[in-house]
């Protein structure tokens, strides 16, 4: 499978059960932003429905690789990814360390609620205790892309503005909305850039 992509190699040898071809796939192939990593994803989702040995045989080697990337911003994403499927490669070395109060403190900065964050992360009560800061991303950005897509779609709907035509009663109440969604996306944005360290808009 050595001239095969890696995305093809991983998923021939995981449909067949034999993980440890898989990983020497992932581990031997070059790291990229695409089909690399989507391979190392296919990987960590399966490791994220076992158990036990069988489980560390595929996880503590992939999370060798990971942690070694030179590539800051690949293995940040790589790590993100994986605790979509509950798969935790960072062992403190990838992401910032945030507390539960830091998290509170920029929440409110950014105008996001964190009682939606708490819908689906577990989140310390002790001000002082570590957050899951992988998962309160992964949360962050869900609704930045959710409050994205509904405001481009009202957009998409309403009249063109240089059409010269008066525009309806309704279609002001729906640029209005469109208008809320996109400030709440870039709250939401602002939070997982501040989680992250990243000053750049994602």
């Amino acid at each position: 499978m050595s001239r095969a992509r890696v995305t093809d190699a991983v998923t021939f040898y995981a449909e067949r059960g034999d993980r440890r071809h898989a990983v020497r796939e992932v581990r031997s192939r070059r790291p990229d932003k695409f089909r690399w990593r989507n391979a190392v994803g296919r990987l960590t989702q399966e490791a994220g429905h076992m158990r036990g040995l069988e489980r560390l045989r595929v996880e503590e080697p992939v999370r060798e690789v990971v942690v070694d990337l030179s590539d800051t911003l690949l293995r940040r994403e790589v790590v993100i990814d994986a605790r979509r499927h509950n798969v935790d490669l960072d062992r403190g070395e990838v992401l910032p360390f945030h507390r539960m109060g830091d998290l509170r403190t920029y929440a409110y900065l950014a105008g996001a609620d964190i009682a939606l964050v708490q819908r689906y992360v577990a989140l310390p009560e002790d001000f002082d205790a570590p957050v899951d800061t992988a998962g309160v991303v992964l949360v962050a950005r869900a609704m930045a892309n959710q409050h994205k897509r509904r405001a481009q779609r009202i957009w998409l709907e309403l009249p063109d503005p240089d059409s010269g035509a008066t525009p309806m009663l309704h279609h002001r109440y729906l640029g209005e909305r469109a208008r809320r969604d996109a400030e709440h996306a870039k709250r939401w944005t602002a939070l997982t850039n501040t989680l992250l360290g990243d000053p750049t808009p994602r």
